[in-house]
């Protein structure tokens, strides 16, 4: 039997679910593939991606409780460190700090690498890799964390976020220039 042979489910009579489905071993294995190809999907991790600005995760590799220290990216791209709520993004020579949360309801945001663009999954609010707000229900770009180059290191302030809104002027200087 093949996979493509793989029988139908069958409702099973009489179970306390009212409406609970049987299914053998290699449809519960193919389902539980095709959900874990749709999660990589869902964080960028999509075949093609690779022309694409790739998502790596990452963790802060010094710094103080106030101040994280992560390696310059080497390239364009997007790395979360999930410990910190910190994203890190590298477009061009520029490199910027973003908070994992979407502004508008605090829904950790998600890299698209194939569309290139920051989208909470809630309520569909897009961003350009840049953090600039594109369309959805947010009202604002993403919240910046103050950056600033330290010899070949990133040092993000995780205590100090700019606002675009409430403060545009340190939000625009929320960037890191690479020569």
């Amino acid at each position: 039997m093949t996979v493509t042979d793989t029988p139908a489910p069958r409702a099973i009579e009489g179970s306390p679910c009212g409406g609970c489905v049987a299914t053998d071993r290699r449809a519960f294995l193919l389902d539980a593939f095709k959900a874990g190809v749709a999660a990589l999907v869902a964080l960028g991790v999509a075949p093609g991606a690779a022309e694409a600005a790739p998502l790596r995760w990452i963790s802060a590799w010094g710094g103080t409780r106030q101040e994280k220290l992560y390696p310059v990216p080497s390239g364009d791209g997007v790395q979360i460190d999930k410990d910190n709520e910190v994203i890190l993004a590298r477009v061009g020579k520029a490199v910027y700090a973003f908070a994992l949360a979407c502004p508008h309801q605090n829904t950790a945001l998600r890299w698209e690498g194939g569309d290139n663009r920051f989208q909470c999954p809630k309520h569909k609010s897009r961003y350009r890799p840049d953090g600039t707000f594109i369309e959805g229900r947010a009202t604002r770009s993403m919240d910046r964390y103050a950056v600033k180059l330290a010899g070949t290191n990133v040092s993000v302030d995780i205590d100090t976020l700019y606002q675009e809104d409430l403060d545009l002027a340190h939000w625009q200087q929320a960037v890191i220039t690479l020569p």
